[in-house]
């Protein structure tokens, strides 16, 4: 079992003839993920890498109802249209590769999808990867491992680095999601620490945040409820007021977003805060009695 995805997961992408997307649909493909058709409006009746495409996600629901899940590759602008389109048709799990969407927009349909219970991953995700069952964006298939350690980040390299800290250390990878580093996001910490406390296949959780907005602060009463012990690292800690490093949700404004504020409210919840990422795995042991 495992999260969101698993090698049962039929999933389609929209914006599939684009040349980001064509290429790691191939990535995809070969490492074993179903994923079944695609959507590009004016592209219908083409083929990339052999897999069908649509104009709309409702002509590829027809063809392919047991699709639960998709990609989404489009333009900023279009992106907004692309997940509303994808939830009116059905698909439960949308994964938002695009970056820089306009903020309401993502709000607009943020809200849709949660009054439909479709969980969005993203925008500006690198992915989400069940290690040997399925992989879904562009996180390099390298980089993991299967194992009993769910993950979920922010940044895209940050999620790299904990799969590779795990996978020296001898553990491996239930799960890991990349949440996504735009300012608005679809999904929270929170809602992916719920999903893992409830899945028999992960034995603890590495959560991995960064400075800037509050997601992590607004996931830390969780934590003090899970059964299952939550390895937590703050990226940015010597960030500088005002600085925005990298990712557009990554900016400290007044006493918000810091690296400090969200160490304390993590570790005053119940989390195991490692200061660097190679004490992960030696912290992770002692939670878990070095059984593993």
């Amino acid at each position: 079992m495992a999260i969101i995805i698993d090698r049962h997961t039929q999933t389609i992408v929209q914006g599939i003839t684009g040349t980001n997307a064509a290429l790691h649909v191939k990535f995809m493909l070969d490492y074993g993920t179903r994923v079944v058709a695609g959507v590009t409006p004016g592209k219908a009746g083409q083929e990339v890498a052999g897999v069908p495409v649509y104009d709309t996600v409702r002509d590829c629901l027809k063809q392919h109802p047991d699709a639960t899940v998709s990609s989404i590759w489009v333009p900023p602008r279009s992106a907004m249209d692309a997940i509303l389109e994808a939830i009116d048709a059905g698909i439960k799990s949308i994964i938002v590769i695009t970056e820089r969407i306009p903020m309401h927009d993502m709000l607009f349909a943020r809200h849709v999808a949660g009054q439909k219970n479709v969980m969005i991953i993203g925008g500006n995700t690198p992915g989400v990867i069940s290690p040997g069952r399925s992989l879904v964006g562009m996180l390099p298939r390298i980089a993991f491992q299967p194992g009993r350690i769910g993950t979920v980040a922010r940044s895209g390299a940050v999620t790299y680095y904990v799969a590779n800290s795990l996978n020296l250390a001898g553990f491996g990878e239930s799960t890991s999601v990349g949440l996504g580093g735009d300012p608005i996001l679809g999904t929270n910490f929170e809602d992916v620490l719920r999903l893992f406390e409830q899945d028999p296949e992960t034995d603890a959780v590495v959560m991995a945040g960064e400075i800037g907005g509050v997601y992590e602060e607004l996931a830390a009463p969780f934590i003090k409820e899970m059964g299952k012990p939550v390895i937590a690292y703050i990226t940015g800690k010597a960030a500088p007021q005002g600085k925005r490093l990298g990712h557009a949700g990554a900016i400290i404004e007044g006493n918000m977003g810091t690296a400090a504020g969200k160490i304390v409210a993590l570790e005053q919840n119940g989390a195991l805060i490692a200061p660097v990422l190679g004490d992960i795995p030696v912290l992770l042991k002692r939670a878990l009695g070095s059984v593993h």
